[in-house]
């Protein structure tokens, strides 16, 4: 409940303290009086939005407190606590706008964003008039309202998960038959392209082996003959040959020479070891060289055919592994695809029923709960003055949903005889406040205190007993 609300220089009011009492607050005053600048205020400090220029001429700043009795407010006591904040008996609520236009908020002093704000204002404040924004005049909204009254929340929660599973259940159907049909479209073109994968037989990472041997194949020929000539060079007969001779005739001379021939004769040694290496490594070159040449028109032959059937797939060679193995399992997915489509099509069917049962008793409930608000109505119409009109909660076969497969609209015959239609259509300006006001008693019937209900100039179009009579309601 709304239980204060204080303006600083916002607009044309310097400072303003209003006090509110529970029950029925009234606010009047001539055109131009400032009324509305109260709602403007009031729905700046709640996050709604509206006018920029709310700041006061004159002032730097302009600021709005409100402060709300949330001792009965469920809903808003668990807002606050999923956004971190105390959830106290009083709730205090500030906003500054700044005349550079900045707006700052704050909750119980703790700096908030405006979408908190107006996530709170929703559990806080409901605005009425002519021009209901809240859903009483919007067909769309009355089976939400009605499923309100009525209390449908456990039927409504399995409606939805009957829902759920339904749409989930048709959506796996449905792209398992559609990659079915695809398959089946593609069954030639998949049985041969598997035939010929699984001849090649490509293995990851052959295509750059199977290069790399044939590029070494093709250089042996121009190599062969330089790393021979390189082995003789290093051979017995030519530098190994020479350096053990140089070896033995220093070994002569180096008992006379004092020692001054050990260093050379080691490096002598340390060579030799060094060109015994060398031999080594291009005897293995040699090897490796040599190479049967029809080896190479093998290698090649390998190597353009994995080259050439990833070409025709528009792969990479190496992905040619992976490609086949997809290949294997949408031809599987084929093979055994009528059998899961059967499965799923029952599965289906037993989660379309389910849906049905679900829909049917929230159906049921809601025409329970239409009857108890008919009749709830017709009590309060008297006393507005509208004896003779006549409510009513239509119900019909509308599109399945996750809420049910029921449309609701609410009617009106505000004259006996006459034919019944939607409020919003048949009601006129007066009838119309009126017809509001009794519907808004019945379905916050229960849930008094726990929100400010504001009724923006809701006597317009009524005057004399049944203006007195909107009054006392």
């Amino acid at each position: 409940m709304l239980l204060s609300l204080e303006i600083s220089d916002i607009l044309i009011i310097d400072h303003l303290a209003l006090d509110f009492q529970p029950g029925l607050n009234v606010l009047t005053g001539e055109t131009g009086a400032g009324k509305s600048i109260l709602l403007d205020a009031l729905g700046f400090v709640l996050g709604w939005r509206g006018r920029a220029d709310l700041v006061r001429d004159g002032a730097q700043k302009g600021e709005v407190s409100a402060v709300f009795d949330i001792s009965e407010n469920a809903l808003a006591r668990n807002l606050l606590a999923d956004a971190g904040l105390a959830a106290e008996q009083e709730l205090i609520l500030r906003r500054i706008n700044g005349r550079d236009g900045r707006k700052t908020a704050w909750i119980n002093d703790r700096r908030v964003s405006g979408e908190l704000l107006r996530k709170l204002s929703d559990t806080l404040v409901e605005l009425h008039g002519q021009q209901d924004d809240r859903g009483l005049l919007s067909p769309g909204m009355h089976r939400e309202l009605l499923d309100d009254y009525g209390k449908s929340g456990k039927h409504l929660e399995k409606t939805r998960a009957a829902w759920k599973g339904l749409k989930l259940a048709r959506e796996k159907l449905e792209a398992t038959r559609a990659a079915f049909e695809e398959a089946q479209r593609e069954e030639e073109f998949l049985r041969h392209a598997l035939k010929e994968l699984e001849t090649l037989a490509p293995q990851e990472g052959e295509d750059g082996s199977l290069d790399d041997r044939r590029r070494l194949m093709q250089a042996a020929g121009k190599i062969a003959e330089d790393v021979l000539r390189a082995q003789g060079a290093v051979g017995p007969d030519q530098a190994e040959g020479l350096m053990l001779d140089a070896l033995r005739w220093l070994e002569k001379a180096a008992e006379q020479a004092q020692g001054r021939l050990d260093a050379p004769m080691a490096a002598l040694m340390r060579a030799l070891n060094e060109v015994a290496e060398a031999q080594q490594g291009i005897e293995a070159a040699r090897e490796a060289l040599a190479f049967d040449p029809s080896e190479l028109e093998q290698v090649e032959e390998r190597l353009f055919a994995i080259r050439a059937l990833a070409r025709k797939h528009n792969i990479l060679p190496d992905e040619l592994p992976a490609f086949q193995a997809r290949i294997a399992q949408r031809i599987e997915a084929l093979e055994l695809g009528g059998a899961e489509l059967q499965q799923l099509e029952a599965a289906l069917v037993q989660a379309q029923a389910s849906y049905d049962e679900e829909a049917g008793k929230l159906s049921k409930h809601r025409h329970q709960a239409a009857a108890r608000l008919d009749a709830a109505m017709a009590r309060e119409l008297a006393p507005l003055k509208l004896e003779r009109a006549v409510f009513t909660t239509q119900i019909s076969r509308g599109t399945s949903g996750a809420g049910g497969h029921d449309d609701v609209v609410f009617h009106v015959a505000t004259n006996p005889g006459a034919p019944p239609g939607p409020l919003n259509k048949i009601a006129s300006g007066g009838e119309l406040s009126r017809f509001l006001l009794a519907l808004k008693v019945c379905l916050t019937r229960g849930k008094a205190g726990a929100v400010t209900m504001i009724f923006d100039e809701i006597d317009r179009g009524v005057g004399g007993a049944t203006a007195d009579a909107v009054g006392r309601r």
